[in-house]
């Protein structure tokens, strides 16, 4: 069946208003900041009271959107997401889940003062108990092989390091917050399922469209940059040969993984469950188990791999 991937260009709380109650499953965005950033035609540069006040209604709007088992996940700078925290706690009466930091190597550099180098990310769920975290989905390889361990992975935890997307990566738009496709991944497949709904209604570059299309998703997005709108459906037709990003996690081969059969078996599980959506990943991967484990003789090879698991 295809997929829903909407792009609408206008008015977030205005687009908003016009989709029915309870027909979201997950919220991902990345709001503006009001840091007076210039996003084309217009540039967030609100007065203090009336950022609040535009957080508040655009958030209302999500909250009559988003199902009773729904989750929303906000990416914000330090200035406001205490205000963003209160606002859903306070106010809409959801349930906090996890306050996660984007760790990055790249970021804007300061002669005074540190540089910056994460962004953070707010999780709330609508309800207390009832709400989606396939944990299966987003786990990451476990550092040593162990038999009694679960070898399918462990929780990413609430710290993640991706690459900043640079303006010299290939995949990089002409969008000034670009956010690595890896981020919107793992919060996509940890809380939703295929064919759920999910919407980001400050969409820009077109990531989460992007991460739905090539995860099974449902998706729409909203900018009220028409520039921007064109550049996400562009995306969309784009040849996929992986995400923009990877935690480098999902490339590592567990220690101590000595018996041949075991590790075979193994490695054909790992790019089932880490590197799906990461083919581009798949031969380093395999380099670096070969090298690891001095498969000279035994060399695993790429082609010979797929076909086994394919057949």
């Amino acid at each position: 069946m295809d997929k829903r991937l909407d792009a609408i260009c206008g008015d977030a709380i205005e687009v908003m208003k016009t989709l029915p109650p309870e027909s979201v499953d997950l919220i991902v965005t990345d709001p503006p900041y009001n840091l007076n950033k210039d996003y084309g035609n217009t540039k967030d540069n609100l007065e203090f009271a009336d950022y609040l006040e535009f957080s508040r209604n655009w958030l209302k709007e999500a909250d009559r959107l988003l199902k009773s088992n729904g989750t929303i996940y906000i990416f914000m700078g330090v200035r406001y997401i205490s205000y963003i925290y209160s606002i859903l706690e306070q106010e809409f009466h959801y349930t906090f889940n996890s306050w996660i930091t984007w760790f990055y190597t790249q970021g804007i550099g300061k002669t005074k003062g540190f540089s910056p180098r994460h962004d953070d990310i707010l999780m709330f769920t609508k309800s207390k108990k009832d709400f989606i975290f396939n944990l299966d989905s987003i786990r990451v390889p476990q550092k040593f092989y162990r038999s009694i361990n679960n070898m399918r992975g462990a929780n990413p935890g609430n710290v993640w390091e991706f690459s900043h997307m640079h303006y010299c990566n290939k995949n990089r738009k002409a969008h000034p917050t670009q956010k690595p496709e890896a981020l919107y991944e793992r919060m996509i497949l940890a809380s939703s399922n295929k064919d759920s709904m999910v919407l980001d209604p400050f969409l820009g570059s077109g990531t989460m469209l992007r991460v739905c299309q090539q995860t099974d998703r449902n998706g729409i997005g909203i900018d009220l940059n028409p520039e921007y709108i064109e550049m996400a459906k562009k995306r969309l037709s784009e040849p996929f040969e992986g995400f923009d990003s990877i935690d480098e996690r999902m490339k590592r081969i567990p220690n101590d993984l000595n018996n041949e059969e075991y590790r075979n078996t193994y490695i054909q599980n790992h790019i089932n469950w880490f590197l799906s959506n990461h083919p581009d990943t798949i031969q380093d991967f395999l380099d670096e188990a070969n090298e690891k484990y001095s498969c000279n003789e035994n060399k695993i090879e790429l082609e010979p791999l797929l076909f086994a698991m394919n057949a």
